[in-house]
């Protein structure tokens, strides 16, 4: 299991700190990954939707751009 851990980096001293992340900070480190994840699925499913009515459309990316007046 790997031990995460913190870098703190005090500008005015220079002083670097290196240390294990705390409860909180791990509980924040779950939650940041799970929406994380979350957002790549999302757009992940985004383009698979995309990709599967361009092709019940019968068109392609540059057909439905210019039908759309955009550059996607």
């Amino acid at each position: 299991m790997t031990i995460e851990t913190i870098t703190i980096h005090n500008v005015e001293t220079g002083e670097v700190i290196t240390r294990e992340m705390n409860a909180e900070e791990l509980a924040q480190l779950a939650t940041d990954k799970v929406v994380g994840d979350a957002i790549k699925a999302a757009k992940a499913q985004a383009e698979i939707d995309r990709t599967a009515l361009l092709i019940r459309l019968g068109i392609t990316e540059e057909e439905a751009a210019l039908l759309l007046g955009g550059t996607n």
